[in-house]
């Protein structure tokens, strides 16, 4: 951010942290279970509350992961591409509560069909898959990176809070490691 560009309010930023995911056509995710953490990606859809939903098989790791022990962490990261330097990649994490949805319900039905409105006729194939499951997955506390010194927390209801953390500042090692790490937060 240069000198001349007013800096976002924290309303701002806490929209701007909300709708990162929108960028994305899937989701990074972190499962564990038995002490083993597991990555993978997920194409995802949304609701109405700020829940995704992933449609994943059995015969990946992440989904029995899911089943035994319903956390997951979720990632969305500016693309490397895109990203003013690489340690500073804009990124929206989220602790989330998996909850599988049943195939005779509703909000199966809701979701699969966001799924085909996102992704075609494809997903009329992938619905009829019996070892695919549908999981819920409710985000309960978010952090929000938008570069250099600029890490936010989310919470609250629905996450509709936002916190600077800046009680945790980067120790530079010199004077000089400190004038360039608030040069580069400024930028």
């Amino acid at each position: 951010m240069n000198p001349e560009t007013p800096k976002p309010s924290l309303s701002e930023i806490l929209h701007e942290a909300r709708h990162f995911h929108e960028s994305h056509d899937s989701l990074l995710m972190a499962t564990a279970r038995q002490d083993v953490p597991v990555a993978t990606y997920a194409p995802y859809v949304t609701d109405d509350q700020g829940c995704f939903y992933i449609y994943v098989s059995e015969l990946s790791a992440h989904t029995p992961n899911l089943m035994e022990n319903p956390k997951a962490s979720v990632l969305f990261i500016e693309d490397e591409s895109q990203a003013q330097h690489l340690f500073g990649r804009k990124r929206v994490t989220y602790t989330c509560r998996a909850e599988p949805v049943a195939r005779e319900s509703a909000d199966f039905d809701r979701a699969m069909d966001r799924f085909k409105d996102k992704h075609g006729k494809f997903m009329d194939m992938m619905r009829e898959m019996r070892d695919f499951h549908l999981f819920r997955l409710v985000p309960e506390q978010g952090n929000y990176v938008r570069g250099f010194a600029q890490a936010y927390e989310l919470h609250g209801d629905g996450l509709g809070e936002i916190r600077h953390v800046n009680d945790k500042g980067h120790r530079a090692g010199t004077a000089e490691s400190a004038r360039q790490m608030g040069s580069m937060a400024a930028a």
